[in-house]
């Protein structure tokens, strides 16, 4: 069974996602780390904590986008770890220009002197049982990506899809109409049951957003009756803002 736990990190309460399960043969717990955004050493012994409290055994690190509160503990992680990190290339230009970001809000620049392997619509990134299949969604930001598990019908969303919202685009390297492309014909069209959990807030569905997300008007449709998590277990994804 998959499992996730959610920690949010920084001053953005970026969420930071460890997916992972157990192996068929009971070996080991695999897993992946979602956009590791911790900002301090308090943040980092959090997420260091609860992988090596709960034997899980990384083996990438997964960016659903390049801004800087998603990669603050980028490079620590990998280094703790001895971990590959994957992206998007067309993300590159997020990590060559973040410190003027994080400049406009007085925050120290991230650390980004790591190397990055290539992610690219429908690469899979596999550990235990589990495969995430990378969703080319741009908009936020040039290379977006979205990670899908079919079988556990969970989304990483990152900055793409929200609760209720989408993804902001007024920044440098943002564009909506290429948002709203990514988000309807990509993600609107996965079943309504399957488990969003955006990068920041709180988990929702996509049947939840089909049918209310006002940015999505006129596309909106009647929301199934599926209650929805079963099978998953989510956890620290709950009250959060």
């Amino acid at each position: 069974m998959l499992k996730i736990k959610n920690l949010f990190f920084n001053p953005f309460q970026e969420c930071c996602s460890i997916a992972w399960s157990q192996a068929a043969d009971n070996s080991e717990n695999e897993g992946v780390i979602i956009d590791p955004g911790f900002y301090d050493a308090t943040e980092r012994d959090e997420l260091f904590g609860f992988i090596e409290t709960n034997n899980i055994k990384p083996t990438a690190i997964l960016l659903t986008h390049g801004h800087f509160d998603h990669i603050f503990g980028v490079k620590e992680t990998a280094e703790h770890y001895s971990i590959p990190v994957y992206m998007d290339p067309a993300d590159k230009v997020m990590l060559e220009n973040d410190h003027l970001l994080t400049e406009s809000f007085y925050l120290k620049a991230p650390d980004v002197d790591f190397q990055t392997l290539d992610l690219k619509e429908r690469d899979i990134t596999r550990f235990a049982d589990e495969q995430l299949e990378a969703i080319a969604t741009p908009g936020h930001t040039p290379g977006g990506i979205s990670f899908l598990d079919r079988k556990a019908k969970v989304l990483f969303s990152g900055d793409t899809l929200f609760a209720g919202s989408i993804g902001r685009t007024d920044h440098p390297w943002g564009d909506y109409d290429k948002l709203i492309k990514s988000v309807m014909d990509k993600l609107m069209g996965l079943d309504g049951d399957t488990v969003v959990i955006p990068g920041h807030g709180q988990r929702t569905t996509i049947g939840a957003e089909v049918a209310h997300n006002p940015f999505l008007i006129p596309f909106n449709e009647p929301e199934s009756d599926w209650n929805g998590m079963e099978g998953i277990e989510l956890d620290g994804n709950e009250n959060k803002k």
